[in-house]
């Protein structure tokens, strides 16, 4: 059974950087910073109210009778149950023999064009830590793009305006960029299981390594540019963040609408159509947190049973890439032309330099990692060289014929990989004749 690390990973950041908000809160509160205190207060206790929510709502508690468990998610003290939970599932794991097994049939990669089907038991308690896995995923997405990209942001901010970089203001600041960079890595992990479920997945360390390179330079160059930004045209910040936000926030209701397919009724049973609305809502409110910062890996599309669009969209992550890198070197060019005296000791030509560079950094370990680090790389009906090439015909003189044919190509895969996953997914009935339902990892 796998050693639940990212369960541990995800606690010692959520942890960490709580309790160095309050301290930095409190040091503010101290100083007299009425305004930054509360501010980072708010950064810091809004996504942990989100993340017990998320925890609760993935783990059905509120259906179940657990009435000391509700009292410590209330508590804010949610994660630190279900991680002792955890580890107290893996510890006693084999101990007993479980009453039942579920079977899971998974795909090999592709081998010489041919691909094996293996069926693997799955106990009860792998079952649990699968899901357990799963929540602690989503929790730490949640926490790093509603909660740490905001607050490095604000405290960088405060640094360039104080022109001070305190002991506790750069380990938070640390911190925080950790926890985005962690949240961003286990949003591709999570992209890349949804998309390909039917496969067993095993993501290599050189995989990690430059999904851990480009996310770093990506969040850290979009962090700095806004915060360059923001210190010379406050002004203007907020229409900049508004417009990135709510355009990221309507474009999938906009497909939605456009498609014209019925209302999603599917995402939780106990739910009423109000209650849909609110979560989608919320995963709507995440995705244009997500983008608002970096790329997302997971493509909301809310007239998919899964809600996910399990497409190879080059065509996308081109577009994206483009805008933003042009966003970002417009941002810097009004930051160049109306600079203050604080930037007085900053060579400026330099800095514009180095954060253009440092995000096309970005985008070569971006471009690595799908050309030769992806784990299921044999499965793209095309590479990310041909998609990108076909992308920037479309953009610049008309979409060709080949472009077309790849993007339905892709389609056609997605739609037959998800048919082979509905069908592989069926009950099957054990020796002592218990029928179990299969269970997948999406962990």
């Amino acid at each position: 059974m796998k050693f639940p690390g990212s369960v541990l990973i995800s606690l010692v950041l959520f942890v960490a950087e709580t309790a160095t908000a309050l301290c930095l809160s409190g040091a503010y509160r101290a100083a007299g910073d009425r305004m930054w205190q509360w501010l980072t207060l708010l950064f810091a206790l809004l996504p942990c109210a989100l993340v017990q929510l998320s925890l609760v709502f993935i783990h059905r508690d509120v259906s179940r009778d657990r009435p000391l468990v509700l009292l410590l998610h209330l508590l804010q003290l949610g994660p630190l149950v279900r991680c002792v939970e955890v580890f107290y599932i893996y510890f006693h794991a084999g101990r007993v023999e479980e009453p039942y097994v579920s079977i899971t049939k998974k795909r090999q990669m592709p081998k010489d064009g041919y691909s094996e089907e293996v069926e693997k038991e799955v106990g009860q308690a792998e079952g649990k830590l699968c899901t357990h896995r799963s929540a602690f995923s989503r929790a730490s997405v949640i926490q790093a793009f509603l909660g740490s990209a905001p607050q490095l942001t604000l405290q960088l901010y405060i640094c360039v305006l104080q022109q001070e970089i305190t002991a506790a203001r750069s380990i938070f600041m640390v911190l925080s960029l950790l926890s985005i960079v962690y949240g961003a890595l286990r949003c591709n992990i999570l992209a890349i299981k949804i998309k390909y479920d039917d496969y067993d997945v095993s993501v290599k360390p050189a995989a990690y390594l430059c999904i851990f390179m480009w996310r770093s330079f990506e969040i850290a160059t979009r962090v700095t540019v806004l915060v360059l930004f923001s210190s010379v045209l406050q002004i203007w910040t907020l229409p900049v963040v508004l417009v990135n936000f709510f355009g990221f926030f309507f474009y999938p209701w906009i497909l939605f609408w456009q498609s014209k397919s019925p209302f999603p009724e599917n995402i939780e049973k106990a739910l009423s159509r109000v209650g849909t609305t609110i979560v989608l809502c919320l995963l709507t409110f995440l995705y244009a947190g997500i983008n608002m910062f970096c790329w997302s890996a997971v493509q909301v599309k809310l007239n998919d049973p899964d809600l996910i669009n399990k497409s190879q969209n080059w065509y996308r992550l081109t577009v994206y890439y483009m805008l933003r890198f042009i966003e970002n070197a417009f941002l810097l060019l009004m930051w160049y032309i109306y600079r203050t005296d604080i930037y007085l000791y900053v060579c400026a030509p330099l800095l514009v330099l180095q954060l253009l560079i440092a995000y096309c950094m970005a985008i070569l370990f971006m471009l690595v990692f799908y050309q030769f680090c992806h784990p299921c790389k044999k499965l793209f009906s095309s590479s990310i060289t041909e998609g990108l090439l076909s992308s920037f015909t479309f953009c610049f003189v008309c979409k060709s014929p080949k472009s077309s044919t790849l993007t339905d190509k892709a389609d056609l895969k997605s739609s037959e990989n998800a048919d082979e996953s509905q069908s592989s997914n069926k009950t099957i009935d054990s020796p002592n004749g218990n029928p179990h339902q299969s269970v997948s990892s999406n962990a």
